[in-house]
């Protein structure tokens, strides 16, 4: 008697999900073998030295699928490895991707090989594994050096040199932004910030106050400030003069849907909080200024409204109100510019204010 047997060979590189993601987490191929063991069922009646020589061999596969990996578009062009679209996509993905907290932790830091030697604290910090922070460092800078000096969308740009899906590439994009324009995010006073809150306020002054927002083409760049526009921002000094008048239309709109404790807080304050918004606005053409703009946010708004009880509702409200009744003012046909202006300014900056209040 002759038992028949259905044979299948491929030389398909066969990608194990749970396995890849142990190692993109900095697990050893020793603790790999542990966690699953720790697993029970699927691993019943299986020999340990079976479940370790297999765990071994797809170590060693993404060992050498790494090099491949830090220039991705060749996965598809290698000839050593035959990998189908799904596992492609997965590969890039897991390997690119970033914890919200370790990339927080980056935030401020020069990608050199001093910081990268102080990657333990990092991992201290954020509990997770120092390998992984390793890789998360390394992709960054490889990012950082491929896209830098490239114009357009750099989340286009990154996209397309590293085939990364939207979401992830625009992560990489906030963190290259706030890295070339060297924004302060290191402060105590900002430590209670996570990475999303910077997330928001990259993506928001990228699309508002950068060349690209009125220009498209090869010679613009989202990573670039918009210099003529931070210098007209001087104007708005202008609005100085109409504070009375601005805070009657406030005051007038909000009245009706405001707490009475806080609306006489703001009626009593106004001209403090209006006076900070202005004078940010007119500093930014200066580079320490515009580094310093989230702490400035903090020092002369987000720490006085607090100390007030305001409610995160409260400061939408006020936001809302305030961009609105300038926009509703009457002003001189030699100084139409300053509604525009204005709107720029504030969309910006009622996104930062609102990310970065925390109840």
């Amino acid at each position: 008697m002759f038992a028949e047997v259905d044979v299948f060979i491929s030389n398909y590189t066969l990608v194990d999900p749970e396995l890849y993601q142990l190692w993109i987490e900095g697990y050893s191929s020793t603790e790999a073998v542990t966690l699953l063991k720790q697993k029970g069922n699927m691993m019943a009646g299986i020999p340990l030295d079976l479940i370790t020589s297999d765990v071994l061999d797809h170590y060693r596969t993404y060992s050498l699928l790494e090099r491949i990996l830090h220039t991705p578009p060749k996965l598809s062009e290698q000839p050593s490895f035959q990998l189908e679209p799904q596992s492609r996509s997965l590969l890039i993905e897991k390997y690119y991707s970033l914890d919200d907290a370790v990339a927080r932790d980056l935030f401020g830091k020069k990608f050199n090989s001093r910081n990268r030697k102080d990657l333990d604290e990092v991992a201290e910090k954020t509990g997770v594994r120092l390998k992984s922070c390793r890789r998360q460092f390394d992709n960054i800078k490889r990012i950082f050096k491929a896209v830098e000096d490239i114009p357009g969308n750099t989340t286009t740009n990154i996209k397309q040199q590293f085939l990364l899906p939207d979401e992830l590439a625009q992560k990489y994009a906030a963190v290259v932004f706030i890295a070339c324009l060297r924004f302060e995010t290191t402060k105590r006073k900002l430590q209670y910030l996570n990475f999303r809150d910077f997330f928001e306020c990259a993506q928001a002054i990228m699309t508002s106050w950068t060349y690209t927002y009125q220009h498209a083409g090869p010679d613009y760049y989202d990573t670039e400030m918009d210099k003529e526009f931070l210098l007209d921002l001087r104007e708005i000094r202008y609005l100085l003069e109409k504070e009375k008048e601005i805070k009657c239309l406030v005051t007038m709109r909000l009245k009706p849907t405001m707490l009475d404790r806080v609306f006489q807080e703001i009626d009593s304050n106004f001209r403090s909080y209006w006076r900070s918004i202005i004078t940010i606005a007119g500093g930014l053409h200066r580079t320490r200024e515009l580094r310093q703009l989230f702490l400035e946010l903090t020092e002369r708004l987000i720490e006085p409204w607090k100390q007030n009880n305001w409610s995160k509702d409260h400061v939408t409200q006020f936001m809302k109100c305030l961009t609105q009744s300038v926009l509703d003012m009457e002003v001189p046909r030699d100084n139409q510019d300053i509604r525009c202006l204005w709107d720029r300014y504030m969309q910006v900056v009622t996104v930062c204010l609102l990310k970065m209040y925390h109840n």
